[in-house]
């Protein structure tokens, strides 16, 4: 088959490629490489030469911050429309998400436009912020979830404006125009199966991808300290929750100073951030989440021991008897307890991240994931 994948968020695409092409079938990605993250596209259609011109990137944002129109978006128009010729009659095409372009209303949906009309077999994720998603999280069905902050303090509005754009009269329009056109929806994780369930055209979840022979277990090794990485990304470090992380390292430091040594990365492009996950032993990623995003399933199949979403509907899905992750709550003291319970039994360290990468192999193996994706399709369309 040959099939394109459209956008790219934290690698998930570029791991199902990888599946895909083993079990013998054609792939193209397009899309911006997830902006700073520059994950690796087939058809680069980013607005970079806008981006990286200093002067023309100062304009951008003037004219941005006037008119709302971003004029790299127009650039995204015209590297698209140049490439036309290689975006028509594929057998099937996914959508990593209902703006998968990221480029405004306007221009978002005049690209899925062509996308409809010249290939007939469109699925799409659940996955990263849509309509659906971010209305069921400020419903406030989840205990917590990444807009928490907001639902305690509506003063930070300001701070959730790009969220909140997800629930606006545009992209409710975006989003019924994409679902009008889609042969099916497909959740990628257990927080999405729950916002999207019996939604029109809801598939089965497929857990995501990840690609476990590129990725290699890192063995513990003798350090005398315990390495914690803790990532930042700043534009979502409300929603990730980092200062529950942060207060719980300032915990753990006063009573044990000398064994544990922490990563602190800030924005870092994937390629970078990635190596220091070689050098760690636990990893702090979410703090308000309910299943694992792509860098902790990466971390896992390193057999890290992983601080994310794996509570109660994690467990019940996968059907889990041992623990894979450290399921985290945005609690500082509960967190700063679990670490000081691995501080001082690194042996669990070595069971929870061999668990870890267990679980990795038996459910998120992109070859095999790759094989449901193509079945999904083949038969919902």
């Amino acid at each position: 088959m040959n099939i394109l994948l459209v956008g790219e968020y934290s690698r998930l695409h570029n791991s199902l490629k990888e599946g895909l092409i083993k079990n013998g079938h054609q792939v193209t990605i397009i899309g911006n490489g997830d902006l700073f993250k520059k994950y690796p596209v087939d058809i680069d259609i980013d607005g970079k030469f806008i981006k990286n011109n200093f002067l023309l990137n100062k304009i951008r944002h003037v004219i941005f911050k006037i008119t709302s129109v971003d004029i790299a978006s127009i650039e995204t128009f015209i590297r698209f429309g140049r490439n036309k010729k290689s975006l028509l009659n594929y057998d099937f095409v996914q959508l990593i998400n209902e703006t998968p372009f990221n480029i405004g209303s306007y221009f978002e949906k005049k690209l899925l436009t062509f996308l409809f009309r010249n290939n007939k077999n469109v699925f799409l994720l659940a996955c990263g912020d849509d309509y659906r998603y971010i209305s069921y999280l400020l419903s406030g069905k989840f205990a917590y979830s990444t807009v928490s902050p907001l639902l305690d303090n509506p003063n930070l509005k300001t701070t959730y404006r790009h969220t909140l754009k997800f629930v606006s009269n545009k992209q409710k329009e975006i989003h019924d125009f994409v679902f009008k056109h889609i042969k099916g929806v497909i959740p990628v994780s257990v927080e999405y199966h729950i916002a999207y369930e019996n939604t029109s055209k809801t598939l089965s979840l497929i857990p995501n991808p990840v690609n476990i022979d590129k990725i290699e277990v890192v063995p513990f090794g003798n350090n005398r300290k315990i390495k914690i990485l803790h990532g930042i990304n700043s534009a979502n470090y409300l929603k990730k929750g980092n200062r529950y992380f942060e207060e719980a390292l300032e915990i753990i430091a006063q009573k044990y100073p000398n064994k544990f040594e922490v990563i602190t990365t800030k924005d870092l492009p994937y390629k970078e951030y990635i190596k220091h996950f070689l050098s760690a032993h636990i990893i702090l990623d979410q703090a308000q989440a309910h299943d694992q995003g792509y860098n902790a399933l990466e971390a896992m199949a390193m057999g890290k021991v992983v601080f994310t979403g794996a509570g109660a509907a994690f467990i019940k899905h996968y059907k889990l008897r041992e623990t894979v992750a450290i399921n985290t709550s945005p609690d500082s003291n509960k967190i700063a307890a679990d670490l000081e319970q691995l501080l001082i039994n690194p042996s669990e360290i070595k069971e929870i991240g061999k668990n870890a990468r267990a679980f990795i192999e038996k459910e998120h193996n992109y070859v095999e994931i790759a094989k449901k994706y193509a079945e999904t399709w083949k038969t919902n369309f």
